[in-house]
């Protein structure tokens, strides 16, 4: 694990709360230089901190259903299946998992019967050996992890 300061440990909590605050709040709050911040935010990009983005509320334009998925398919067609996953246009996250499954796929669709049609199609295009199905009913908490700095004793050695 990488040794992470004090000081980039309270840029990284201020990001993860809202990735849009302005350096110059972010530095009045956390009290470290905005020049500091940039910097440190520069060196960590890309290996850190992958990518700013944001999180949709995918309801509100109409994608009412939301599925994660676990499958198991042939070793064979794995690379195929990852490629056409990586281009499709309701899938949100793909995982590559274990214990009997190799994938989880985050969907979303604009109705069940999209998705439905979805899976068939994975059925019979890619030979999946077993699928599981696991509709989101509702969102309680997401990302989350290190947003809380009086939460975050696992980095204080």
């Amino acid at each position: 694990m990488r040794n992470i300061k004090d000081k980039d440990l309270d840029i990284i909590v201020r990001l993860r709360q809202n990735a849009r605050e302005s350096l110059t709040k972010m530095s009045k709050n956390i009290q470290v230089p905005v020049s500091t911040i940039y910097d440190r935010m520069k060196e960590h990009y890309g290996e850190l901190i992958k990518k700013h983005t944001s999180i949709i509320d995918f309801s509100v334009l109409g994608f009412n259903t939301r599925a994660n998925i676990c499958m198991a398919i042939e070793k064979e067609k794995k690379k195929e299946l990852t490629e056409y996953l990586r281009k499709h246009q309701n899938i949100n996250t793909v995982y590559k998992i274990n214990n009997g499954y190799d994938y989880m796929i985050d969907g979303v669709f604009k109705h069940i019967k999209d998705m439905e049609e979805f899976c068939d199609n994975l059925r019979e295009k890619f030979d999946v050996k077993e699928m599981k199905v696991y509709f989101i009913i509702d969102e309680l908490m997401r990302e989350e992890f290190m947003t809380k700095r009086e939460l975050i004793s696992l980095l204080d050695n």
